[in-house]
């Protein structure tokens, strides 16, 4: 059959406005006006926009609604660590109880994250102020055993490895007894009984230092 070329033309366009993403069913369907074999046709056509239409809409829509799902999960994602971060600064609270000296009060269970978290916070807090002594305080630690006695030992050997005096206070009697129990020997570690006794040993320390350089420098003017 013949047919306008005016009419091949407006399905050209339809299929091309299609393929560009610019098919608006206001603006770019077919009139339908002769009743030919063609006519039915360009009805396939116009449905088939339609169809195409109406799937690119919605796919359009759940892909905005992913969207914002992703941006509110990272939100919450984010909401989540910062709380997680304040929850880790409140659990292990690091305090300058004097000039130079730093403590650190642990309470509840201590297991190998807890541990590499103390370590790194501490000795950032010794690296940032400098501080000559660190008092690790374990009154609130109602369990210890040779894993929890083992992360006191290195948290405290890295502590000196910055030049930092460290020592532990807060050894129950209990405590002292399981670590008897379970053949563990705090080697090398200063422990006191209390948080007291800590301060009082850190100033001690730092006495003995400040005479100490004192000591040096006079001697070295005289020689």
């Amino acid at each position: 059959m013949a047919v306008d070329l005016e009419r091949l033309e407006r399905v050209r366009d339809v299929l091309a406005m299609i393929s560009l993403g610019e098919f608006d069913p206001a603006q770019h369907l077919i009139p339908l006006g002769e009743e030919d074999a063609f006519s039915s046709f360009e009805e396939t056509i116009n449905l088939f926009a339609r169809q195409l239409h109406a799937s690119v809409r919605e796919n359009a829509q759940s892909i905005q609604k992913l969207e914002s799902a992703r941006s509110e999960l990272e939100e919450k994602l984010a909401t989540i660590e910062q709380q997680r971060l304040a929850i880790r600064d409140l659990s292990t609270p690091i305090i300058e109880l004097w000039d130079n000296i730093l403590t650190l009060p642990i309470v509840g269970v201590m297991d190998t994250q807890r541990s590499v978290e103390m370590t790194e916070r501490l000795l950032q807090r010794i690296s940032q102020g400098k501080a000559r002594c660190a008092i690790i305080d374990i009154t609130g630690v109602e369990v210890v055993d040779t894993a929890t006695a083992n992360h006191f030992v290195k948290m405290v050997a890295a502590a000196r490895l910055l030049g930092t005096h460290c020592v532990i206070t807060g050894i129950s009697p209990f405590i002292a007894q399981t670590l008897t129990q379970i053949g563990v020997e705090l080697r090398g570690v200063k422990t006191l009984a209390t948080l007291r006794d800590g301060i009082q040993e850190c100033l001690l320390h730092l006495r003995n230092n400040s005479a100490l350089r004192a000591f040096e420098a006079s001697s070295g003017q005289r020689s």
